[in-house]
């Protein structure tokens, strides 16, 4: 590349003024050239001989991002040095680059300003009660989107997606067996070593056999087996419709004249409140046979006499209210995890975001919505 093409800014002076002249490509190829060059400038510059300077960039054929970072350079020197300066001769096309340089390199961060500690605390609780009532309104409207999708499949049944359903039911009831037998086995194997434990002292050992069967069929086996689901299937759901958001499948259904709501929510919907109470089954019999063990082993008591004491202990509608409350536990699993997944923006940190707030959201749920069963079973006196 001949000397002509290399980058200049020849440096001359006007009495008080300092006059720059630059000409060539100001591109990343002649960085190191183009650095030299203004070097030289600053330590012009620096000297403090000048009132002002004019800067001819009439000869600048070529500017890039490297080009203008190091002009920019030369701007923030002679303002430190108190200098006023004017460009000429840059032609209009690298005006919109020099401009977003400038403007990012002389951005500075707002100063947080000092606030009461009590008004702080005031707003912050204000914004989340603002913030909740949000999300309550967007999951009401959520759940009308998805009755009314649901009341257009059963005048149509034959639009329903049976398979996707079918392929939901295996990956979020099937496939999580193992995970929940075991847990559930883990769970009813603790309750039962810290009840004869601490039963023990009192002499009454055989009470951890009611002990086990109450609160494993319940509460705990539902509530686990909801928690559970909501961190595997949950945020998977989430996860999953966020993707499509973000590569526009979902707009893509809508465009085709499908219902987001009846092809990707129903089936993975129906598909949770099957598996759930299925599961739920599955956790209460593995919880209760790790307690049967566990008292087996470690409190002495018999397998005949834990079933016999166990049927004593418990009736039908003992398993009955865990078992009513897994589908509703299901339910809401799935409206907040689709919810969360449909509301996903375009980027990665807004997918992180939401799967995080379903999860968080479903697991909160859950357990306000147990709570709210515990009273009315104990009205009802069930």
């Amino acid at each position: 590349m001949g000397a002509a093409e290399a980058p200049l800014l020849a440096t001359a002076r006007n009495g008080r003024e300092l006059v720059f002249v630059g000409n060539g490509r100001w591109v990343a190829g002649q960085g190191r050239a183009l650095e030299g060059s203004v070097d030289a400038a600053l330590a012009e510059v620096a000297s403090g001989a000048s009132e002002t300077a004019r800067i001819d960039l009439s000869g600048v054929r070529s500017l890039d991002t490297l080009g203008a970072v190091v002009l920019d350079r030369l701007l923030q020197a002679l303002d430190k040095a108190n200098i006023r300066f004017q460009i000429v001769g840059l032609e209009r096309r690298f005006r919109p680059l020099l401009d977003d340089i400038i403007k990012g390199s002389h951005a500075h961060p707002p100063r947080r300003r000092r606030v009461n500690p009590i008004l702080g605390g005031i707003q912050l609780i204000g914004k989340t009660m603002a913030s909740t009532a949000e999300d309550g309104l967007a999951l009401l409207s959520f759940i009308g989107a998805v009755v009314a999708a649901l009341l257009r499949v059963l005048v149509r049944p034959l639009s329903f997606r049976f398979t996707s359903m079918i392929y939901h039911l295996e990956r979020t009831g099937l496939r999580a067996v193992p995970i929940v037998a075991l847990i559930t086995f883990l769970i009813g194997c603790i309750i039962a070593q810290q009840g004869i434990f601490h039963f023990r002292k009192f002499g009454a050992t055989t009470y951890v056999v009611d002990m086990v069967g109450i609160l494993t069929l319940r509460e705990l086996g539902v509530l686990i087996v909801s928690i559970m689901v909501a961190g595997r299937s949950g945020s998977a759901f989430t996860a999953e419709l966020g993707s499509m958001r973000m590569r526009e499948e979902v707009d893509a259904l809508r465009v085709m004249g499908f219902d987001p709501n009846e092809v990707l929510v129903l089936p993975r919907l129906i598909a949770l409140i099957i598996a759930v109470p299925l599961l739920t089954f599955i956790g209460n019999m593995c919880a209760l046979f790790g307690g049967g063990l566990v008292v087996w082993l470690y409190g002495g008591i018999s397998p005949e006499i834990f079933i016999t004491r166990l049927q004593e202990a418990i009736a039908l509608n003992t398993f009955e209210v865990g078992m009513i409350k897994a589908p509703f536990m299901a339910a809401i699993i799935g409206l907040i995890a689709c919810m969360e997944g449909m509301r996903v923006g375009g980027s990665a940190e807004s997918l992180g975001a939401h799967t995080t707030a379903s999860v968080v959201k479903a697991i909160f749920l859950v357990i306000v919505v147990d709570g709210l069963f515990a009273m009315f079973f104990a009205a009802i006196d069930m």
